[in-house]
Order: C-alpha cells, then structure tokens, then sequence
C-alpha cells in the first residue's frame, strides 16, 4: 500500500462518495496505480503494476529527458486561452504522466483523480506514453467538493499511442453547478494502435468545453470516442470530438447519448478522412426530456477517393407508444420512463474491461437515483 494513502482519509464522507462515484478507489483494491491531486497540491503516486509508471509530470520532465519531446507535442501550447494558461504554469507544473513500457499490460486500470476544492483555478498537464504492444486503462475521475460553490479546471492532457499499443481513457466528470471545465486533450496512434475514450457527465455543471482529437497516423489504427451526457438546469456542454484518418486502414467512430432536463448542449463530431482506404462514423442520439436544448453538429469531410464515411444524428422525445406498451405489462408510467432512459443510455463499448463498464453504470445509476 503507498505510504501516503492514509492522507486521502481527511476527505469528509460526502466528498468521498463523490469521488467514489468518479471511479476513484481511497483502498485502490482493483486499481493498479493511482494519482491523486487536490487543487494543486498532489496527494498521491503511486504503480503498483510491473512496467508502468505513475510519476508527477515535473519529476517525469526531470527524470526523462526523452519526455521533453512528447510535451506539447499533440496538444500546442498555444492552442488557445486555457492551453497557455496552463503552459504559463511550468516553472511548477501539476499534473501527471503515466508511461507504460513496451509490451506491458495492466490488469486493473490506473485511477487519476482531479479535485477542486477550493482553488479558484486548477490546472494541469497530463502525458501518457503507452510504447509498443502496451495496454493500459486508466479511469479519470474529476470532480469537485461538496462545499465548493465556483471554480475552474483547466486541463491539458496528451495521449501517445505506440505502434500495436492499446489505451482505454474512461473519465468522469462530478462537478458543482458553479463550476466551469475546460479540458483540452489529443492523441497520436500509431500503427495498429488502439485509442478508446469514454466520457461521462450527468451531475450538475456551469460549463463544459471541449473536443478530444485522435490523430490516426498509423496504419490500421482506431480511435472509438462514446460520450454519455445529460444537461441539467443551469448547465452549458459544448462538447465534441475530432479524429483525422491519416493512415491506409484507419478507421474511427464517435457515439454520443444525450439527454436534457433544462440544460443547452451542443454535440459536436468531426471526422476528416485524409487518406484512401479509410472509414469512419459518428452517431449522435438526443433526448428532450424538459425544457432545455440539444443541438448536434456531425461534420464529415473526405479528400480522397476510397474514404468511407458517415454520420446520423436524432433528437426528440420518448415514445408514448414504448411507455405505455411497459405499462402494460405491469410497470408504473415512473418507472416505465426511467427504463426507457436507462436503455437510451445504455451504450455498450466494445473491448470495454468489465471494471470500466461497471463504473459507467454505476455513474448512470446514481444519475437515474435523483431523477435525471
């Protein structure tokens, strides 16, 4: 056990439940390495799997000098306004990075937790290098105090990819209503590698924007993006994600499940196929359960002959037909909707391990316990 594992236990009651709802796990039993940062003071590092490690990005930059050249590498430092904020901080730069070595694979994944609890900015660069035939699943949860009424999370994450190497980035998001995210990440996959990214959010928020890109500069490389959201009163997403097919045999797809109870969201999706013999899909499902509104963007652009691309996007209602045929076979007009929402929501993933799925539902779970 890490030595420093007892200073998670000065968390109240309330904020470990909302970690633990993020994936986060204080006793680590089935996790493989952990990190663990409260505004911007780092609480935990911690690797107990053999060939990857779980460093601080400052003492990974001063360890390995061979890192210097990933840095700012897929994510530029002057992206925008956030992305230069957060590269303004590295005289002391917070954040993690996560290197698994080649042909490592984890059993358990690795937890990364972010925690505002008071700062009015938290900022981090995160990079993660899985090299050749490594595997690796890492569960980001992020997530405010209960207490916490306002704030930012500024965040500047950096996936490489290595050739047959597979990454599995699940995060999910439990912030306060005040609370504004602006998280900027991008991954380079090479040949044969795989890039999954899940992402969850279905707490209250002020504000989330971001678009994920995956560059698949590889042959027969693959990047899956599934989003899961709902938008609740108050609550501004603008969320998105981009992949560019850059290889013969890439091949790419973006799922995205939303729902509004009074939220405004805008579901982005962009693939760019560069190069023949290509393919790639998004699809984008809405529901407007209340008030509130779910604008979806699918964008598709082909260069090249023998680029296969495609998307389909709905919004609208529940089916009165579907809620009263549960009805009728016995169940309440309340408990027939929450089964068709759970159903909607239910977004199997592929080559998901069992312990990610199991935190995408236990996430769903508590959203359908206070009522979507």
């Amino acid at each position: 056990m890490p030595e420093d594992i007892e200073r998670m236990n000065d968390l109240s009651p309330e904020d470990r439940e909302r970690l633990a709802l993020t994936g986060l796990e204080v006793e680590m039993k089935n996790r493989s390495g952990s990190f663990f940062q409260i505004d911007q003071e780092i609480k935990q590092v911690a690797s107990t799997e053999k060939g990857v490690e779980v460093l601080t990005i400052k003492e990974a930059l001063e360890k390995y000098e061979w890192l210097r050249d990933y840095s700012w590498n897929a994510v530029p430092r002057d992206k925008d306004q956030y992305t230069r904020y957060v590269a303004g901080q590295e005289h002391d730069p917070k954040g993690f990075a996560i290197i698994a070595r080649k042909g490592s694979k984890t059993v358990y994944p690795l937890q990364a937790c972010l925690f505002l609890a008071g700062a009015p900015v938290q900022h981090v660069h995160n990079i993660v290098v899985a090299e050749e035939g490594a595997e690796l699943h890492i569960i980001s949860g992020c997530a405010s105090a209960s207490h916490t009424q306002a704030g930012s999370h500024l965040g500047v994450t950096e996936f490489y990819i290595g050739k047959g190497a597979r990454v599995t980035s699940t995060m999910i998001h439990y912030w306060g209503e005040e609370i504004s995210v602006f998280p900027r990440s991008a991954a380079i996959v090479e040949e044969d590698g795989v890039f999954i990214s899940n992402y969850v959010c279905m707490q209250p928020v002020r504000k989330i924007q971001m678009a994920p890109l995956a560059t698949l500069k590889g042959k027969n490389s693959v990047a899956r993006f599934s989003s899961i959201v709902v938008g609740l009163p108050g609550s501004h997403l603008d969320l998105g994600s981009v992949v560019v097919l850059g290889a013969p045999g890439a091949s790419a797809e973006l799922i995205t499940r939303a729902i509004t109870t009074g939220g405004h969201i805008i579901s982005r999706g962009m693939i760019h196929g560069k190069t023949k013999d290509t393919r790639g899909h998004i699809e984008c499902k809405g529901l407007i359960l209340k008030d509130g509104t779910i604008h979806a963007i699918p964008e598709i652009q082909g260069d090249v002959v023998d680029t296969e691309l495609s998307h389909e996007a709905a919004v609208g209602k529940i089916a009165r037909d579907e809620i009263e045929y549960l009805m009728s076979r016995g169940l309440s007009e309340e408990v027939a909707t929450s089964t068709i929402i759970r159903g909607f929501l239910d977004v199997k993933i592929a080559g998901l391990p069992e312990v990610l799925q199991t935190q995408i539902d236990s996430a769903i779970d508590a959203a359908e316990k206070s009522g979507f």
